[in-house]
């Protein structure tokens, strides 16, 4: 089972994963100390247009944005309809919106919005194989853990296969969805596949002890060689640009009246 779609490789894609990884995280962190909501709707902004040179057909790169919307209206909704605030706009029970719970729901929508752009466009751009080889080239990871993560990883489509072959074997002896209850459907996915799962993760561990991934000693060596290029450099000046215009734009040219939702 492919849990991956064909795209068209761009110059993110060939950006070291540990500098978009290390960017990614920079930016969930800073975004949790911007307060002004028109720097943070330029921010959001900013962190959609990485989206379009991500190589996927702009059709699925929608699809794959679409849950935004619904991230922006379950975060913000909250916040403005059960807010605090002196300047009342309506009040209907407990639903009480008024002018500084508007702003500071909307500020939190922008904000869930510009961290999922972030991670959407992370993992788009970004192979596990090439984030684990890159982080123990240039973060000197153990390769105990890297290739740990990557083989759960590569058991996860393993497992969705298991899982439809289950339900076919079982649909052919006629116990198919319809004739279990909650409970017996548990018991007659859940015991196979997790039984499954320990014999298979056992195989792998006893592989990876018998190709001395769990000693720390000796050098390694790796098929994949990853390091630094000029693309790196591209990168991280172009996050900091679209950073520092959306920073200046939002503080000098407000869009909204609020500047401060604290």
């Amino acid at each position: 089972m492919h849990l991956t779609f064909s795209h068209r490789e761009t110059w993110l894609h060939r950006v070291n994963p540990t500098l978009k990884l290390a960017a990614s995280v920079l930016l969930f962190v800073a975004a949790l100390f911007v307060h002004d909501p028109n720097v943070m709707a330029l921010l959001a902004a900013a962190s959609l247009l990485p989206l379009l040179a991500t190589g996927h057909p702009p059709l699925r790169v929608l699809l794959y944005a679409s849950p935004f919307l619904l991230v922006f209206v379950s975060s913000a909704s909250g916040m403005i309809m059960f807010g605090t605030g002196a300047t009342l706009w309506f009040e209907l029970g407990l639903i009480r919106i008024t002018e500084e719970s508007f702003y500071r729901g909307l500020h939190l929508g922008l904000r869930s919005v510009q961290v999922a752009a972030v991670g959407l466009a992370f993992a788009l751009t970004t192979r596990p194989v090439a984030l684990f080889y890159s982080l123990m080239q240039q973060l000197r990871m153990p390769p105990k853990y890297a290739y740990s993560f990557l083989a759960a990883l590569n058991m996860v489509p393993l497992l969705a296969d298991e899982f439809f072959t289950l339900r076919q074997a079982l649909q052919i002896r006629g116990a198919g969805p319809g004739r279990l209850g909650i409970y017996g459907r548990l018991r007659m996915y859940a015991l196979p596949l997790l039984a499954q799962s320990i014999r298979r993760a056992h195989r792998m561990a006893a592989a990876m002890e018998a190709r001395r991934f769990h000693s720390g000693s000796g050098k390694r060596t790796y098929y994949y060689i990853y390091g630094w290029s000029r693309i790196d450099g591209l990168y991280a000046v172009s996050i900091a640009a679209l950073w520092l215009l959306a920073w200046l734009l939002g503080t000098h040219y407000p869009l909204l009246a609020a500047t401060d939702v604290r």
